[in-house]
């Protein structure tokens, strides 16, 4: 049995198919679009995934929605309830983009030629599944945390057989996701973008505010579970600022403006989220297993990304194993949603051994040479196809001291390059980081980089054994010694040790192990640099520059060659250097377009001819024959396009949709602002005057647990409603 997984409309669309139990394809949408975290419909990433796992959209059993789109409206109604009658034009924004995305999902599907039946999936449900049935462990505690789903911002599940059951949850408002994702937006970062930039920043501080956000700010139980102080946040009223002047009272220090100079006490504030943060998620994940009482864990949601807290639960010799989703975001929420098509709705047993459910997160399309070389020629590139010497000739130039992208095989699913989409460099060198910071990708100078290493050495160079495939742990590495700087080059910290580039001021490496399996052609030339250099490691990150999408295409690693500071490009088997008269860019390749489906068009645009000739008829035979000439004449003029023209016709249809769009929502935003004046308004206001308090915003900060028990009625959910 086939079924597709989609995520969209918030952040990071995704598609994900799921064939027999097994993922063979998923893909976000950015990396075809060129849109960051593109959050429209992804068309195109469905479309990959079919073709990538030979389907026919018409094969399809089922497609599977990430979330359930009603109960994620009753959220925003109850918290409009709550604090109207402020967060009106929020209100209004909202639901007009709800009614524009949600309510044509189906829409969508069938436009791509899909006709069976549409399924919808729990957001955290979604979650745990991507985590549990891509995991090697036949039964496990799973731990869902992220700034919200429908309801839920925490689930603690039972992985056993073919399905994942709820044990408890947490519930909005009250979010360690949340919490953090206010520090990032009060640090000047975007918020679900710049969250690991607060991890980052973080080792540089120290956590000085750690005990007044726990006297203040939270309350958090010995379970794990928490209760937010509403005073000190905004985001129920909608204010992207998501603060309330009351946390900048309590910290005592002014929010930074986006891009302005980082000052020693914003690294605290990092360190002083992320030390909560970790103690949070160490009491949640021990409650997981003191509840299902299971030693294997897995973990999804945003949260789980912060690889400093999961480095730290995998090393702590509480559990025999630890699994963290690669794509443990909302994209990865497609790989879940897929899953519970198949085996909660469809009834589908776990594929034996389960350790096939995800072979790897080497999901996305791969390109032939003809492509590569195609890729070349468009952007007046030469390269030279070097065959079994490339590994031999690319560790030579990382020995050297260059810089190189790298696009082999497959591409990856999830936020990091994992060897096939990657930019490498030698981690010995002291001021690499710098480089590749500042000069290839243009980003700030204090990220760190991930190293790596050859499977079978990895313990040699980290205080870890065994494989970490997807880049899960930040664990330290081994023989490292740091100088701390003083003002003003406190960034800037001196890194002694074997391996500094890709070393941590705290003396940490967020660790990937390669194998000779996968990624087989990256692993060849770690074999050929330890041969140079007697180290089986290099610096491995992401190939984009800063404000683009990891690379998909030959044609995009390209572009994103000749922006970049990058001095040699390897595209499959080829090899190009940087030719002397081409310096970078500094400017990310543009977005591409989405390309129309003209034949799609076509047939549109003669069922429009349609029914004007049908007008046209009607017209004729009630004597208004005069009236008929206009009709008449765009009938002619839409078989004429239809025919001959559909590209023309595709653009026409473009600007009559976005005329369409921009008066839909401005109407739907108009009709939502009524909405909320007139009938959320006065009902909240009386609620709350009678004591209604659903979304918990009064709740004592002295209970012993915030958990909810998931009632029973909830285990059979009906997989065809959008509640």
């Amino acid at each position: 049995m086939n079924v597709l997984g989609v995520s969209a409309y918030y952040h990071d669309s995704a598609a994900a198919l799921v064939c027999d139990g097994r993922l063979v394809a998923a893909s976000q949408e950015e990396r075809f679009s060129r849109v960051k975290h593109d959050a429209r419909f992804p068309a195109r990433a469905f479309r990959a995934c079919l073709e990538q796992g030979g389907v026919e959209a018409a094969a399809l059993d089922a497609v599977c929605f990430y979330e359930k789109p009603l109960l994620h409206l009753e959220r925003a109604i109850e918290t409009a309830l709550a604090v109207a009658p402020r967060g009106r034009a929020a209100f209004a924004r909202g639901l007009s983009r709800w009614l524009g995305d949600r309510l044509r999902f189906e829409r969508e599907l069938r436009s791509l030629g899909f006709s069976g039946r549409v399924l919808f999936a729990g957001h955290h449900e979604s979650h745990a599944a991507s985590a549990f049935f891509a995991s090697p462990f036949p039964e496990a505690a799973v731990l869902t945390v992220d700034g919200v789903g429908e309801w839920s911002t925490v689930g603690i599940w039972t992985g056993s057989g073919g399905r994942v059951t709820p044990v408890c949850e947490q519930r909005f408002p009250h979010s360690l996701g949340l919490l953090y994702s206010t520090m990032t937006a009060y640090l000047g970062f975007e918020v679900n973008e710049g969250e690991y930039k607060v991890m980052g920043l973080s080792p540089y501080g120290t956590p000085r505010y750690s005990e007044r956000l726990l006297e203040h700010v939270l309350h958090l139980c010995e379970d794990g579970s928490l209760s937010l102080n509403m005073e000190h946040f905004a985001f129920l009223e909608g204010d992207t600022r998501m603060w309330s002047p009351r946390w900048e009272e309590l910290l005592g220090v002014p929010p930074r403006t986006p891009g302005a100079e980082l000052r020693r006490e914003h690294a605290d504030l990092a360190a002083s989220v992320q030390d909560v943060t970790e103690r949070v998620v160490s009491r949640l994940a021990e409650h997981a297993a003191e509840l299902t009482g299971l030693r294997h864990l897995c973990l999804a949601g945003g949260v789980a990304l912060n690889s400093v807290a999961a480095g730290k639960l995998a090393t702590s010799g509480r559990f025999s194993g630890v699994f963290v989703q690669p794509a443990a975001g909302d994209a990865g929420g497609a790989v879940g949603a897929a899953f519970v098509g198949y085996h909660h709705a469809l009834l589908q047993p776990r594929v034996e051994p389960v350790t096939e459910g995800m072979r790897s997160a080497s999901l996305g399309p791969s390109f032939d040479d003809a492509t590569c070389l195609a890729a070349l020629r468009a952007n007046d590139l030469e390269g030279e196809q070097l065959g079994a010497s490339l590994p031999r000739r690319v560790a030579e130039l990382l020995n050297a001291g260059e810089v190189v992208g790298w696009l082999s095989g497959p591409m990856e699913f999830g936020p990091r390059a994992l060897g096939h989409r990657s930019i490498l460099a030698d981690p010995r060198s002291p001021d690499m980081r710098e480089r590749v910071n500042l000069k290839v990708k243009f980003r700030e100078g204090f990220r760190p980089f991930a190293p790596i290493v050859m499977a079978s050495r990895v313990s040699e160079w980290f205080e870890w054994s065994g494989p970490s495939p997807y880049m899960s742990f930040v664990v330290p590495t081994r023989g490292f010694d740091a100088i701390k700087q003083g003002e003003p080059e406190w960034l800037r910290s001196v890194r002694h040790g074997p391996l500094p580039a890709v070393t941590h001021v705290d003396g940490s490496a967020r660790v990937q192990t390669a194998s000779a399996a996968d990624p087989a052609e990256l692993h060849a030339v770690l074999v050929e640099f330890e041969r140079l250099t007697g180290v089986p490691v290099l610096l491995n990150t992401s190939f984009n520059v800063g404000g683009e999408p990891i690379v998909c295409s030959p044609d995009d690693a390209c572009r994103s060659f000749l922006a970049s500071g990058l001095d040699a490009l390897v595209l499959e088997g080829w090899l190009v250097r940087r030719p002397a008269d081409r310096p970078p860019t500094r400017q990310p390749p543009p977005a591409r377009p989405r390309p129309p489906d003209l034949r799609a068009t076509a047939r549109r645009g003669l069922r429009s001819a349609a029914l004007l000739a049908l007008t046209c008829g009607v017209l004729l035979l009630i004597g208004r024959g005069r009236w008929a000439l206009v009709p008449a004449l765009s009938c002619v003029a839409l078989v004429f396009s239809a025919r001959f023209a559909p590209g023309a016709l595709a653009k026409l249809e473009d600007r009559v949709h976005a005329w369409a769009a921009r008066a839909g929502g401005a109407s739907a935003f108009a009709a939502a602002w009524l909405l909320h004046l007139l009938l959320l308004t006065p009902v909240g206001r009386l609620r709350r005057r009678r004591g209604k308090d659903p979304l918990g915003l009064g709740t004592k900060r002295d209970a012993e647990s915030y958990f909810v028990p998931v009632p029973a009625t909830d285990l059979e959910d009906p997989y065809d409603r959008m509640y």
